[in-house]
């Protein structure tokens, strides 16, 4: 970070532009965290997909089942790898405040650029008690934090909540996991304080159109509609952020069967966390490494994976998907074993 406590939020305000992505983290043959797969992803997001910052060890990159060693070697990757090419905003949260405070400065250490911070959502606490523990943990770190209120959680922050914790002096923005109408809520209240911003794909054109949105924080969707040689997404992103509203609705309109597919296989689940299976399959479908999830969460099936296959071939550019490194991906590795 090169920005002073006190200068966090104007920092955050002149950082955070343009398609943010949430990485997934590969798993090897061992269980552990695949480092040279993850650096090839890194590479591809930074290089020919363009990614304009990353979002790492977040809901995509399954935390909650990262020891505390392999959440703060994946900073450390990610951070060395992106050094250079775009900047790096890394999850620091857990249920212990004095966990969270030690993951938080080490990102700082290790060259983040901003913390962001999920709500402690056990054991459930009142509004006072959640103030108090972001109070503490931001008191004891000097990088800018962003709050995290995600639906996966299962936990909401309040309105009243989110303001007190906006005026604390290096909280700098909040992602809005939540339906269009609580995020617009939210922007037009706190908007003028500190960054506001949704994560959802289907309304981003709108963000940026009607309500002043230049940053897209963060999901997998910049890698997931996207390869290569076909970038609608960072396309019309281009154009809406150029005034050309009427070519990027154009282009925008051309991902409607793309989101159809994920409707069905990213939005149509009982429990929304089941999603991240689904979202590690089909990037290893269209050049990512993908791979397996890891326990309690279960992979997909082999039929799974290849009704997924037939989804995407029906609406993606040429009706072919590429598999990670020339190679066909492995259905049968539902698990790997935990690290």
């Amino acid at each position: 970070m090169d920005y002073s406590k006190a200068e966090a939020k104007l920092a955050a305000r002149e950082l955070f532009t343009g398609l943010w992505a949430a990485i997934t983290v590969p798993f090897g043959a061992d269980g552990g965290i695949d480092e040279a797969a993850l650096r090839a992803d890194l590479d591809r997001l930074t290089g020919e997909l363009g990614i304009d910052g990353i979002f790492s060890g977040g809901v995509m990159s399954e935390f909650w089942a990262l020891s505390g060693a392999e959440r703060r070697r994946l900073t450390e990757l990610v951070v060395e790898r992106a050094r250079g090419r775009c900047p790096v905003l890394a999850h620091t949260g857990q249920h212990s405040a004095a966990e969270t405070i030690e993951l938080t400065r080490h990102a700082e250490a290790a060259g983040a650029d901003f913390a962001v911070v999920i709500n402690p959502y056990y054991p459930p606490a009142s509004d006072e008690g959640l103030y108090q523990w972001f109070a503490h943990v931001c008191r004891c770190v000097d990088i800018g934090v962003w709050l995290f209120d995600t639906g996966y959680s299962g936990v909401a922050l309040s309105t009243g909540l989110i303001e007190r914790l906006a005026g604390i002096e290096n909280v700098v923005g909040i992602k809005v996991g939540r339906d269009h109408t609580r995020y617009l809520e939210l922007l037009y209240r706190f908007g003028e304080q500190i960054l506001v911003c949704s994560p959802h794909e289907e309304t981003w054109l709108e963000n940026m159109i009607s309500h002043g949105q230049r940053v897209y924080m963060s999901s997998a969707a910049p890698y997931l509609y996207q390869v290569p040689g076909w970038q609608p997404m960072r396309e019309y992103t281009r154009l809406a952020l150029a005034g050309e509203t009427a070519k990027a609705a154009e282009v925008a309109a051309t991902l409607d069967p793309v989101r159809s597919v994920a409707a069905k296989w990213l939005a149509g689940h009982e429990r929304r966390i089941d999603a991240v299976a689904s979202i590690k399959a089909w990037a290893g479908l269209t050049g990512m490494s993908g791979g397996p999830v890891r326990p309690p969460l279960l992979s997909l099936t082999a039929a799974e994976q290849e009704a997924l296959r037939a989804d995407l071939a029906l609406c993606w550019p040429g009706g072919a998907l590429r598999p990670p490194g020339g190679k066909p991906p492995d259905p049968m590795a539902r698990n790997p074993p935990m690290a």
